[in-house]
């Protein structure tokens, strides 16, 4: 039997890495559709990401000459590396099928569709981006989203409180 058939299925080689959200994302778009694509990055962008460096609050996607791209994207410099680390926030290229590539691409070029970094964490050892195919939330949007989640919450306490 080989290692590969030994290890269990809760081990993703992630070894207590952060998945790092972009709660933001939730709050200002409404989520339409998601994919996971790779993140082309250096040893210590790496680094960095496991210590949990990372802002993608910022963060957005777009397709350039047929290649996509991470814009705005914040990585913590990594103090180990010395001088010979990254630069924090750089353009980085996401890692796609071209058909998905150009698949989005149709889309995002449409008005009012974004591409908006979720989250990011490993799988088996590689780094993995969760992008959201977007559009914006209006302010009356928000603020009904924040009524419905008080809603369920105060449901929810209702439903555990013990009655005599």
């Amino acid at each position: 039997m080989s290692a590969r058939a030994n290890k269990s299925s809760s081990d993703s080689g992630s070894h207590g890495s952060p998945r790092i959200a972009n709660r933001k994302a939730h709050h200002d778009y409404h989520i339409l559709e998601k994919i996971e694509v790779g993140i082309e990055l250096a040893g210590s962008e790496v680094k960095s990401i496991r210590a949990g460096l990372v802002s993608l609050a910022e963060g957005f996607a777009e397709v350039v000459n047929g290649e996509l791209f991470l814009h705005s994207v914040h990585i913590g410099e990594y103090k180990q590396a010395g001088p010979l680390g990254h630069i924090p926030v750089h353009p980085r290229k996401l890692l796609a099928h071209k058909r998905e590539i150009q698949r989005l691409a149709t889309k995002t070029a449409a008005k009012g569709f974004t591409l908006v970094p979720l989250a990011m964490y490993f799988v088996r050892g590689w780094v993995k981006v969760e992008l959201g195919l977007a559009t914006g939330k209006k302010a009356h949007d928000k603020r009904q989203d924040l009524k419905d989640r008080d809603a369920q919450r105060d449901m929810r306490r209702a439903m555990t409180r013990k009655t005599l």
